[in-house]
């Protein structure tokens, strides 16, 4: 029975009245996210009855091509909350620069972080993609916020959250409490409270990884993949399941619902670029939901919650999911960076293999 169901308004006030730091217009702000998230889940589940797929005909920052939606998405962030006097700006993946609030609009004390449309690659083909949100404190003067005021590290961040436009639209939160998941119930258009505390088991028989980049992986990574893949027959001693959607807020949810590993390392694929995945749009605030629901989040060296960005844009490695896996990546990476690692040959390039020479 859906009657009586705690919506994401009700949860909002509520945990505004538990938690001081939250006063103010914060639960107002996130309701014109939510209008975001409603906005683009329709033109998501239209797809091409309305248009919307393909490309745009532009690049954004990172020069890659955008989708329709993706520009619709970012259009619907923009537009939903640019008016309401809670923010004092933004900043999107898909703009080269922050986005003040236009003159004439009241501002508050509020900075927006956003992927408006994360896993565009999957749009065309009807998959699973999603939208990702940070909230930060304007630490600056509200009427002139800088680049500099948005480069803060995770710990800062007042809440953070994704929209999954699947099969169901679902909207996880935090605000520093826990993480709950709200369903949207198109019947109504409202967000219901459906997994209310959302914990990640510590342990996990399931890894995200995009194995075509394996040449270019560091050791640690390259010794972490190989044992899973040898399962019961391996040091690990059980089999692994490996899985990989292309899309962050899809392999989270995932991690979310059932444990699991999510790895997009650092690698000498492109060596300008020390990771693949944007630090403020999509790492932070999927480090601290992963870290409010048990897990663990870090480059493989680094907290990622602990990063004090250096540009509005940067890319780091993220590796994240379940503690324990986490964590014996991170002991990989340390006993690599330290030369005391296990010697690491992969058995699809070792003698007599698939690829080996021979007569």
């Amino acid at each position: 029975m859906l009657f009586g169901r705690t919506n994401v308004n009700k949860f909002l006030v509520e945990e505004q009245r538990r938690n001081p730091a939250l006063a103010g217009d914060f639960s107002m702000l996130v309701s014109d996210i939510v209008r975001s998230c409603k906005a683009i889940s329709h033109g998501v589940s239209r797809g091409a009855l309305a248009g919307v797929l393909g490309d745009a005909g532009s690049d954004n920052v990172q020069g890659e091509a955008q989708k329709k939606l993706d520009v619709l998405a970012n259009d619907a962030f923009l537009h939903h909350c640019e008016w309401g006097g809670h923010l004092a700006a933004m900043a999107s993946e898909e703009m080269d620069d922050i986005y003040p609030i236009p003159a004439g609009n009241p501002r508050g004390d509020y900075l927006l972080v956003f992927d408006p449309l994360d896993g565009s690659s999957n749009i065309d083909v009807n998959l699973s993609v999603g939208s990702i949100f940070s909230i930060l404190r304007c630490p600056g003067d509200i009427a002139k916020p800088t680049v500099e005021d948005f480069l803060q590290p995770g710990t800062q961040q007042v809440a953070a959250g994704y929209a999954i436009y699947g099969p169901a639209t679902m909207l996880v939160l935090t605000v520093g409490n826990g993480v709950h998941g709200f369903t949207l119930d198109d019947e109504i258009g409202e967000f219901l409270l459906t997994h209310p505390d959302l914990k990640i088991a510590p342990e996990t028989k399931e890894f995200a990884i995009n194995t075509s980049n394996e040449r270019f992986w560091e050791p640690p990574v390259r010794r972490y993949v190989e044992e899973c893949l040898a399962g019961k027959t391996g040091e690990r001693g059980k089999d692994f399941n490996m899985r990989w959607i292309a899309s962050m807020v899809a392999e989270v949810h995932r991690i979310l619902m059932r444990g699991g590993v999510f790895m997009y390392p650092r690698d000498s694929k492109d060596p300008s670029k020390p990771g693949r995945l944007r630090l403020m749009y999509e790492a932070s605030p999927m480090a601290m939901i992963i870290e409010q629901a048990g897990g663990r989040a870090s480059t493989g060296r680094t907290d990622l919650l602990k990063i004090k960005p250096d540009a509005l844009h940067q890319r780091v490695p993220v590796i994240l999911g379940s503690r324990s896996e986490v964590e014996r990546l991170i002991r990989y990476h340390d006993e690599y960076d330290r030369g005391e690692d296990k010697p690491f040959t992969s058995p699809l390039f070792a003698e007599r293999s698939l690829f080996a020479g021979g007569d």
